[in-house]
């Protein structure tokens, strides 16, 4: 079987330029599926397991829309990203400027978080591209610096996520100022019916591009839970981090709050950590990633806001201190290792009063998590009273389908 590379997807010679600069050679399924409908011109909906290349399965043919653009129009914006998070922003903005690098391409990072003034500055010099989270875009469009009558482009990363946090409205009155006659795309790990529901009113006839099913996590993560009780939780990760082979690791909490007291305690014990949430200011949240990401500090801790705004190379662990309420962040947050091919471990402290948080995680992804016992805060209460659930739900599942069957020969 022949192997399909960047040549074979139409894309302009800067952008292939582009794309070897970065050291790749082959798309990734969304990439070979995306790419070519879109440079069609037809709008997308997309869907892939975190860490796949979704930026560049948009990136890429935006990008082949500005090249050989008379300079007469690039003082009008041509293309708009939105994105839930601070830092996947930056990181959009960083994947479209290295990808356009011989397309000079300009763009601008319109966040919440850090001062207006620069962001206004660079606007006014114009721009081709603005990648933004929606409250500050609005922000900026509500006082007259950003005019939206000429985007040919415009696009909803993480779309389920934009949902989840309430942005709903915001993009609506965002999209309400972009032309009609343009292309949209919508890109996402998960895509629920209510996120449908809204691409119905945006896009017109979309290719929908599902190349794994929406719960799916990649295949080389090894899913691990251990039972605690609530009280030994500390003593349980403070073993974990100190005497297994974690190397760079990130760990979720359900709470602000328990972000803060989970790095304080891991300083205290003596593991480097740092907490990063909403209510660090984006100064505070980029040096903690800087740090993590260039190894002085060894562990992040983080909650869900985060789970899809941490692009950094080779996290080994992710470690769910408190499982999600949501199952669906459960995947976005072990997405955040794995990454490019490689191997991860995901490992989820499960206490009693999160049993039914983890058997919501095994139904939406389909996959039960392996239980370690190995470890000396294992604790039998919390495993009986899973067993006892698990048993539960296959009595009532087995007594559903007696019941299918009773009727069925009764009729």
């Amino acid at each position: 079987m022949s192997t399909v590379t960047f040549d074979d997807l139409g894309l302009a010679e800067p952008l292939l330029r582009a794309i070897s600069d970065e050291g790749y050679s082959e798309p990734t399924p969304i990439q070979q599926t995306a790419i070519p409908s879109a440079l069609a011109g037809r709008d997308i909906i997309g869907t892939a397991k975190t860490g796949t290349g979704k930026t560049a399965a948009f990136a890429l043919p935006l990008l082949q829309k500005l090249i050989g653009r008379p300079k007469s129009d690039r003082k009008h914006i041509s293309a708009v990203i939105l994105t839930p998070t601070r830092e996947l922003a930056l990181q959009i903005d960083e994947s479209v400027r290295n990808y356009g690098r011989h397309v000079g391409v300009r763009t601008v990072v319109v966040l919440g978080g850090v001062k207006s003034d620069p962001q206004i500055r660079k606007l006014q010099q114009g721009v081709d591209v603005v990648v933004a989270t929606p409250g500050r875009m609005l922000d900026l469009m509500r006082q007259g610096h950003v005019q939206l009558g000429r985007v040919e482009v415009f696009v909803l990363d993480e779309a389920d996520r934009m949902l989840d946090m309430g942005f709903v409205h915001d993009v609506r009155q965002i999209e309400g100022h972009v032309p009609k006659e343009r292309q949209t795309f919508f890109f996402s790990a998960t895509m629920s019916p209510a996120i449908r529901s809204l691409a119905s009113t945006m896009l017109v006839d979309p290719e929908t591009v599902a190349v794994t099913p929406p719960a799916s996590v990649a295949d080389n993560i090894d899913q691990q839970v251990m039972y605690v009780d609530m009280k030994d939780k500390p003593d349980l990760l403070a073993h974990v981090l100190s005497s297994m082979e974690v190397d760079r690791t990130l760990i979720f909490t359900r709470t602000k709050v328990a972000a803060t007291h989970v790095a304080r305690q891991l300083d205290g014990r003596g593991i480097s950590a740092e907490a990063i949430h909403s209510n660090k200011t984006q100064s505070q949240r980029q040096r903690a990633l800087a740090a993590f990401d260039k190894g002085r500090v060894q562990v992040l801790v983080a909650t869900d806001i985060m789970a899809r705004g941490i692009d950094v190379e080779d996290i080994t662990h992710v470690i769910n201190y408190e499982l999600p309420e949501d199952a669906e962040n459960y995947v976005h947050r072990i997405g955040r290792t794995a990454r490019a091919g490689k191997a991860g471990v995901a490992l989820s402290l499960c206490d009693l009063e999160e049993i039914s948080l983890l058997r919501n995680v095994e139904r939406f992804t389909r996959i039960p998590l392996r239980v370690v016992e190995d470890q000396p805060y294992h604790s039998v209460g919390v495993a009986a009273c899973r067993d006892a659930a698990t048993r539960k739900a296959k009595s009532r599942s087995r007594a559903g389908s007696a019941r299918g069957s009773g009727s069925k020969w009764s009729r």
